[in-house]
């Protein structure tokens, strides 16, 4: 419609004939009068230079474009790219033990290694300690919080949060100013975090709580879960046990494990851009789809189909060719890449 204000000065049938929104919404826009909470926002996020990433922005995390319930709008503070080649989450319990913190800061240092943004929910415990470890050992981190960015929950954690977004990390939400971090924004917030990362570990966690929501929305969106084992009459590791024991994470032992199922070994690769004849001989399928990879690190499989205009047994041979031409790799979550 050209501009934001027609939208809302359109009529309800001009609105319901667009392809999309029909009565619901149009009247729904209608009924909208709080322009001056709108105001306010946005000179919130203008005074504290705000990113503002809507879902079809270049910057807006593309994982989690492949979630069910991704968020049309996010508010980040921070210089971290979201759409890093190799995203961790790491939760756990807000009560750990020595052993589940020494296990998260020994992890975080070995994934520093090959550059892995780590994750987490800026609480007390496992998400704090993963977030200091990353800031340790020179790696950026981000936190995803269920409030707006005018505060930071809990308070204990202004300073930690303060220095992530100094060291090129972030802080992360779906909430405008002033949400307060209410019980019911936690499980929100608990989907950025799965959604956000290739695949999520689980550091002592009981049979209930916000690390184990994650870890089953992250086993919802196809991720890769890890858990870290304990004994079996430890209450904080009753979670872990339990999602190794019915299937629903892996056996997590170190960082080496951990990159070799995730492909992320580190290997000598030739940068040298490929030159166009050494595709001559792919099929019109294999080529276009060799342009798509070219154009991104990763590519998701939904993008693939979206945009290839391909049927999906088409995409599904053509993968398979290249892949046995060793020119495209195949990563967790289902994204391909070139190689």
């Amino acid at each position: 419609m050209g501009e934001a204000s027609s939208v809302f000065k359109a009529k309800v049938s001009t609105l319901e004939s667009i392809e999309g929104i029909g009565s619901i919404r149009a009247n729904s826009i209608k009924a909208f009068k709080d322009f001056a909470r709108a105001e306010k926002e946005i000179g919130f996020i203008e005074k504290y230079k705000i990113k503002t990433l809507f879902l079809n922005d270049k910057d807006y995390p593309q994982r989690l474009l492949n979630c069910y319930d991704a968020p049309a709008l996010l508010f980040y503070k921070g210089k971290a790219n979201l759409n890093a080649p190799r995203i961790i989450s790491i939760v756990g319990t807000r009560n750990n033990t020595e052993y589940g913190k020494n296990f998260t800061e020994k992890l975080v240092r070995d994934l520093a290694e090959v550059n892995v943004l780590v994750v987490s929910g800026l609480a007390f415990g496992i998400d704090a300690i993963a977030h200091k470890a990353a800031l340790k050992y020179g790696q950026p981190t981000v936190g995803a919080v269920g409030h707006g960015l005018d505060i930071i929950y809990p308070s204990e954690n202004k300073s930690l949060a303060k220095e992530m977004v100094q060291q090129e990390g972030g802080i992360i939400s779906e909430f405008f100013s002033e949400t307060k971090p209410d019980k019911h924004n936690f499980p929100l917030r608990n989907r950025i975090v799965a959604g956000l990362a290739d695949a999520t570990v689980v550091v002592e966690t009981a049979v209930k709580g916000g690390s184990m929501i994650t870890a089953k929305l992250a086993d919802s969106y196809n991720r890769d879960v890890f858990a870290l084992p304990g004994r079996v009459d430890d209450s904080k590791s009753k979670g872990c046990n339990y999602l190794i024991q019915f299937n629903k994470a892996i056996l997590l032992t170190d960082a080496k494990q951990l990159l070799q199922i995730m492909g992320w070994e580190e290997k000598k690769k030739d940068n040298t851009p490929r030159q166009p004849e050494l595709f001559a001989e792919l099929s019109p399928e294999e080529h276009q789809l060799v342009q798509l990879l070219q154009e991104k690190e990763m590519v998701h499989i939904d993008e693939i189909n979206l945009r290839s205009g391909l049927s999906s047994s088409s995409i599904a041979a053509a993968i398979l060719n290249l892949e046995l031409q060793n020119l495209i790799q195949a990563l967790p979550g289902k994204m391909y890449r070139l190689i």
